[in-house]
């Protein structure tokens, strides 16, 4: 093989994929510290440190080569965004949706019950004297997007925020399963 060759395409490109594929597992290995998977985060854990003795193994022993340090230097940025973006596809565990309103919260709940959304109302004050209520529903983090979806068509008026869970009982989740699968399909 070209020795030029090697150093300013084959080496670049081997550190670039290593460098890619060791930052997204840190990224996901630490969700999965923050959802409280230990095991699975040690495993994961074991496979971003093999690929990275081999990325950052490959820099040292070829310092000289600039090619091969902007390929560590660009693993590194497109590994942290692609990370993230598989963090997001795998919604991982629960989160709670808080709702907040200053109309009459009755209609909203019957409607997010009647599509399988538990809720739980609390009734309060904003500082300049308005009542709001404050709408707490418990999804698991793959349902989010739906609810977002339903509040910003049905309720625009509303102030929406979102909080991850790290743990919670196993019982307290108030909300109706769906269907997966090839039922999830045929029952929409």
């Amino acid at each position: 093989m070209d020795p030029v060759y090697f150093e300013w395409v084959i080496l670049p490109l081997v550190i670039l994929i290593a460098r890619i594929g060791e930052t997204s597992l840190k990224t996901i290995r630490q969700v999965y510290i923050s959802k409280g998977f230990k095991y699975l985060a040690a495993g994961i854990g074991a496979g971003e440190v093999a690929i990275g003795l081999l990325s950052t193994g490959l820099v040292i022993t070829h310092l000289t080569n600039i090619p091969g340090i902007l390929a560590y230097i660009a693993g590194y940025v497109i590994g942290t965004i692609l990370g993230i973006d598989l963090e997001d596809r795998l919604k991982v565990g629960n989160v709670i949706v808080r709702i907040i309103t200053k109309n009459d919260p009755g209609p909203m709940m019957l409607a997010l019950r009647d599509r399988g959304f538990g809720i739980t109302r609390l009734d309060g004050s904003g500082s300049f004297g308005s009542q709001v209520s404050v709408l707490l529903v418990l999804v698991p983090r793959s349902e989010a997007d739906q609810l977002i979806m339903i509040l910003d068509s049905d309720y625009p008026d509303t102030i929406v925020t979102i909080e991850d869970i790290r743990t919670m009982r196993k019982d307290a989740l108030f909300y109706q399963e769906r269907k997966g699968g090839l039922w999830r399909f045929f029952g929409r």
